[in-house]
């Protein structure tokens, strides 16, 4: 039995919208039991959720459209994002219109509206917040079209399914070049993510908060949005790392059986990427953000070797 794509996409956007917060919650987890301390369990970030949903959405007297408006973008780029990475399958009916240029493109929009909120208040912090964002901004975005252009040479095209179909077909296994662009897309991810060594989740300090400093003002349901489309930031980029790099198990037909094992592979590959993130996390302290920089630069290197290494030795 062959499922329909436009069922597929539903699907793919309600585990999104789903498994989001419980792999948030993995993470945490993990990083509790790590640690030596008790763990709030995998489903915390669901009541968390549900918490801040119920209360009342706080306004300043001045705040502007774009503040009330951005917490609802945010959230949307990031659900669009969802239905553009292949995560179940590659019959997608987005994915012959929408490549990883326009998931880039989602990712900027949302950070930009992000840091317009965070001024828009004219609080210190929320300026503060907004110019380490931008200046992040700046040095992971051209590192992150750099990895990916450089399997898109691989691939002879920039949309993740064709990506897939090239990875199935055995030609970009073990190529230098890929090994340059996956180490380059991690430590992007990491800054993109706003994780350690970038940025620490869960902190509330003054002075090294950088994406927590452009929605304090935020409350009720606006926060609730922007919490969960960090979530599901955190979950697309791990999909999107997957699809890139590690793209087996993904159905390359609509098939009900192959989109079920999909599903599994799926939950296997964020059970192991989850340990890896801990690993990182815990192995690491956090960075002075002048030492940002150096970190994303390095970012960048890594993804420009990748690309002279294919035109070298490819």
């Amino acid at each position: 039995m062959k499922l329909y794509r436009f069922i597929i996409e539903i699907l793919q956007i309600a585990i999104l919208l789903g498994v989001a917060p419980a792999f948030t919650g993995w993470v945490r987890m993990l990083k509790c039991w790590s640690q030596g301390r008790t763990s709030a369990g995998i489903f915390q970030p669901y009541r968390d959720l549900l918490k801040l949903f119920s209360k009342d959405v706080l306004l300043a007297d001045n705040a502007s459209w774009i503040f009330r408006f951005t917490p609802y973008l945010v959230f949307g780029t990031a659900v669009l994002a969802g239905a553009i990475i292949p995560m179940l399958s590659l019959e997608l009916p987005i994915a012959s219109t929408a490549d990883v240029i326009v998931l880039v493109a989602l990712f900027a929009i949302a950070r930009f509206f992000t840091a317009l909120a965070g001024m828009d208040i004219g609080t210190a912090f929320g300026g503060m917040g907004s110019s380490r964002e931008m200046t992040i901004a700046s040095l992971a975005e051209p590192a992150m079209l750099m990895a990916i252009f450089t399997v898109s040479l691989a691939s002879k095209s920039t949309s993740l399914s064709q990506m897939v179909h090239v990875i199935y077909s055995g030609q970009t296994v073990l190529r230098p070049s890929i090994v340059f662009a996956l180490l380059a897309f991690v430590l992007i991810a990491l800054a993109e993510t706003g994780r350690i060594p970038v940025d620490n989740p869960a902190t509330h300090l003054e002075l090294t908060m950088i994406h927590e400093a452009m929605i304090l003002e935020y409350s009720g349901r606006h926060l609730a949005l922007i919490e969960w489309a960090g979530m599901m930031k955190l979950f697309l980029f791990v999909m999107l790392g997957v699809a890139a790099f590690a793209p087996w198990g993904i159905a390359e037909s609509g098939d009900i059986v192959a989109i079920s094992a999909a599903f599994i592979f799926m939950v296997l590959k964020l059970v192991i990427v989850g340990i890896v993130l801990v690993m990182i996390e815990t192995g690491l302290a956090k960075m002075r953000i002048f030492r940002l920089t150096e970190f994303l630069g390095s970012a960048f290197l890594l993804a420009t070797l990748g690309m002279l290494s294919y035109f070298i030795l490819e």
